[in-house]
């Protein structure tokens, strides 16, 4: 019997506290035990052939190029489809057979170049290298290493160059990370387009002009996008060329060491945009047919190739594969100091469909079978375990638009391991509110269910647009609102037409109810804070490599005849409140009332009271609002106040007084005022905060 117990594949320790949780995942126990066996046994080999996880996941200071203390040099790659490899540059005079590597087993090769005879490096920091393979045809096929740290591209040229960086004295990190936030108010980010000016903006610009606006507006996380190089900057950093070099187009690396190291000088977390759902076709200067073979760290054959990104997919269940894709993030925390990572199209690696063509409704069948790609889900698993194991004050966020069951629960209980997931469908919902219905339509009952309806005990990061909704072909909710009179109406010197103030009431309320009904961590584009005019597009042959439009106007808020200002003070406050209150960490809130015909929606939470009047014209008198906790209460945020481009039609020294009278299923209740088309923020000053 003893024996046959040992044959038993692994069980999720927690897995029985998952399912008591959802008693409609227990159909899919066996799914979920079948992932975990997996997860186990992969871990199991990886302790048992490469001296444990730690190690496995360091391959980043073995592989490539690397400096050796005694002044020499130790190249190492992974090429299976390889008949020989060398390494050939600027220190050889570019003789492609000199330095040949030596082959190993399991399709791996190595080179050591002993130091000079002044014990100085045969590699010198700044000159260009490349590794020639021959393939199996007989080509020679001169490639960047998958491991190159730094790689750039003359002005004159189309492909990047992989230059040795190895600087006499890297930067040398001044200040500790922070520690793990409670409330996570993301300030989603472009270092490229962080400039009113038309150009490329720099690590350094981010530095000194970007991170203490990011402070100024109470943000405390810093998400970074296209970070990782990327040979096309109009992909939005999302085809990955060069999967351990931070991006040279903004500065070196010591700029973003410096940056992130500032970063945390203001209590400021750093989150990395990781793209390993995928990476570019490039194969001059990318990873694609790095060996001469259309497979190395991908499938080969169409399996290979997402239809809709047209770039290649990993092949998740290679030990390979593993290695590289766990020692990235390992890099990019050890050597940059990053504080976790979002995982960008994480549905795409879910389900062997890729989520084309393919809509999710919830029902739970579609979340477990044959259309799960089990191994990519294992590889995220491992990730999220590596990560809490080595880094335990690390983040991670999936961005994953299937909804899928336990993947923000711990690996232990069958989960996949992620600390958050992006809300996806809160802006969704928005921008069709917006484009399909009048504001007399809204339903205030969709809205609160919108933006409660997640995952019992899994955190959702809110937001009412990111990234997505500023690009060319979308509009973000400022410009939806209010379109065309962006162009000419937001002068406090011309009339406050009816179009501006919709918007601008509506842009301050939207966010706030957000902010503070939608989830357990926050995050806005930059920009979109201030209801940043026009779309984001990057310069491409398509509007004449212009960079009007992949800038960020921050000059706006500025100036004090614009209305911007307006916008951009109320989600500093809406912030700055969060921080004081944290109803982020805070349980779900109550919504005591979602009334259709009065366009009311009214909420505790984290003990503040939060009421919404979205009615466009109706102001209400003596409105009464349940509330659970007796006693005086007065306005911490008015979405109507002067400095907010209100009506200032709320007096602030009014005290509310609760009453003892049930209300909406609430044992006491209070009367407001409360205009239209404004939300108001009341705290309970018996209790001292």
């Amino acid at each position: 019997m003893a024996a046959a117990a040992s044959t038993q594949p692994p069980q999720p320790p927690k897995l029985t506290q998952l399912l008591e949780r959802d008693p409609y995942l227990a159909p899919f126990k066996t799914d979920f035990q079948r992932r975990y066996s997996l997860f186990y046994n992969r871990l199991k080999n990886i302790e048992e052939n490469e001296g444990g996880l730690d190690n496995f996941s360091k391959s980043y200071k073995i592989f490539g190029v690397n400096q050796l203390l005694d002044g020499g040099i130790y190249c190492k790659e992974w090429a299976p489809g390889a008949e020989a490899v060398f390494l050939a540059g600027d220190f050889n005079g570019w003789n492609p057979f000199s330095h040949p590597y030596k082959k190993m087993e399991y399709g791996k090769w190595e080179l050591f170049i002993p130091p000079g005879e002044d014990g100085c490096s045969p590699v010198p920091h700044g000159s260009k290298l490349k590794v020639v393979i021959r393939a199996q045809n007989g080509e020679l096929l001169y490639r960047i290493s998958p491991w190159a740290r730094y790689v750039v591209r003359d002005e004159d040229k189309v492909n990047y160059d992989w230059v040795h960086w190895n600087p006499p004295q890297s930067y040398i990190h001044k200040h500790p990370s922070p520690k793990r936030l409670k409330s996570l108010r993301i300030y989603e980010s472009h270092v490229g387009i962080a400039s009113p000016e038309g150009k490329v903006a720099s690590y350094k610009n981010f530095t000194y002009n970007v991170l203490p606006r990011v402070k100024d507006l109470g943000y405390n996380c810093v998400q970074l996008m296209a970070i990782m190089e990327h040979a096309y900057y109009a992909s939005f950093g999302y085809q990955v060329t060069s999967f351990f070099a931070a991006s040279s187009r903004y500065g070196t690396p010591d700029d973003l060491k410096e940056m992130i190291d500032v970063a945390h000088s203001m209590g400021i977390t750093v989150l990395l945009d990781v793209v390993h759902s995928h990476a570019s076709k490039n194969s001059e200067d990318g990873l694609n047919k790095f060996d001469g073979s259309d497979s190395c760290f991908f499938h080969s054959g169409p399996k290979g190739t997402h239809q809709l990104w047209d770039s290649r997919l990993f092949d998740y269940a290679n030990w390979e594969v593993l290695r590289f894709l766990l020692s990235n993030l390992r890099m990019w925390i050890e050597d940059y100091r990053f504080d976790g990572f979002r995982f960008d199209g994480v549905t795409s690696m879910l389900y062997h469909h890729h989520g084309i063509g393919t809509g999710f409704s919830g029902d739970y069948n579609e979340y477990f079978g044959l259309h799960v790609d089990e191994d990519a889900l294992c590889y995220l698993m491992l990730a999220n375990h590596m990560i809490n194991f080595l880094h335990p004050e690390c983040i991670t966020i999936a961005e994953d638009v299937s909804g899928m069951p336990a993947l923000c629960r711990p690996v232990a209980e069958g989960g996949g391991g992620f600390d958050y997931r992006l809300a996806m469908a809160i802006p969704d919902k928005w921008i069709q509110i917006i484009k399909e219905l009048k504001d007399e339509d809204w339903n205030m009952g969709n809205i609160v269910h919108t933006l409660t309806n997640r995952r019992y005990e899994e955190k959702y990061i809110a937001y009412a647009e990111s990234h997505d909704q500023a690009l060319v072909g979308d509009k973000t909710l400022a410009f939806r609102l209010m379109d065309a009179e962006m162009y000419t109406n937001m002068s406090v010197l011309s009339p406050l037409t009816p179009v501006i103030d919709r918007g601008i009431q509506l842009h301050k309320m939207i966010r706030l109810i957000t902010h503070a009904l939608g989830g357990e961590s926050y995050l806005n584009f930059m920009g979109n804070e201030f209801g940043h005019p026009e779309w984001l597009d990057f310069p491409r042959k398509g509007n004449n490599e212009s960079y009007h439009y992949a800038r960020r106007q921050f000059n706006l808020t500025e100036d004090h005849l614009l209305r911007y200002r307006f916008l951009n003070a109320f989600d500093r406050d809406m912030n700055k409140l969060e921080e004081r209150f944290g109803w982020l960490a805070s349980p779900q809130a109550y919504v005591s009332e979602k009334h259709e015909s009065n366009k009311v929606i009214a909420f505790e939470r984290a003990g503040l009271i939060f009421i919404f009047n979205f009615h466009p014209y109706q102001s209400y008198v003596d409105y009464r609002v349940g509330i659970e906790t007796p006693g005086k209460y007065k306005i911490l945020l008015d979405s109507d106040a002067a400095e907010y481009g209100g009506h200032q039609r709320l007096d602030h020294s009014t005290e509310y007084f609760s009453e003892e009278y049930s209300h909406n299923y609430r044992p006491n209740s209070l009367l407001v005022y409360i205009p239209s088309r404004v939300a108001i923020v009341l705290q309970n000053t018996d209790i001292p905060k």
